[in-house]
């Protein structure tokens, strides 16, 4: 191969994985990626969904309160805060933080999480996230899941 063609299939191939980096989800970190969670999206209830891998990441450098909206109590993702009902989230609001502190929700599947999220923004709370999939994904995906004996 020449030498210009060999520079030319370098300027192609550069410009291919540019193309290919911008064209990925905007504003959304890879999984990889620290977490930065005043970066990560809203979804158009006005909170964030993340993934379990996301929270694995967010937990290394842990800035949020995390709380097990699950009922009853089947398990728990380690450092969970707190444990509040989904279905009363709006009578427990002087356990959570400000209204904008960041807020991580999760229950057993994601149903239960996702109506508390719903909840806490129509009560004002700015920087709710929702785990997809709960702690069955959180298991399934590999990762430990606690359970205390009652």
């Amino acid at each position: 191969m020449t030498r210009q063609r060999f520079c030319l299939v370098g300027v192609l191939l550069t410009v291919v994985a540019l193309f290919v980096a911008a064209c990925g989800p905007a504003g959304s970190p890879a999984v990889g990626d620290a977490v930065a969670i005043n970066e990560l999206p809203k979804n158009d209830k006005g909170y964030t969904d993340i993934s379990v891998q996301q929270l694995a990441k967010m937990l290394e450098n842990k800035t949020f309160t995390l709380v097990n909206v699950h009922i009853p109590y089947e398990g728990e993702i380690p450092q969970t805060d707190l444990f509040l009902p989904y279905n009363e989230i709006a009578a427990h609001l002087d356990q959570l933080p400000d209204k904008d502190a960041p807020i991580v929700l999760y229950c057993r599947s994601g149903n239960m999480s996702t109506t508390a999220a719903k909840d806490l923004v129509s009560l004002g709370y700015t920087n709710v996230l929702e785990v997809d999939g709960g702690f069955t994904a959180w298991e399934s995906a590999g990762y430990e899941l606690l359970s205390r004996q009652e």
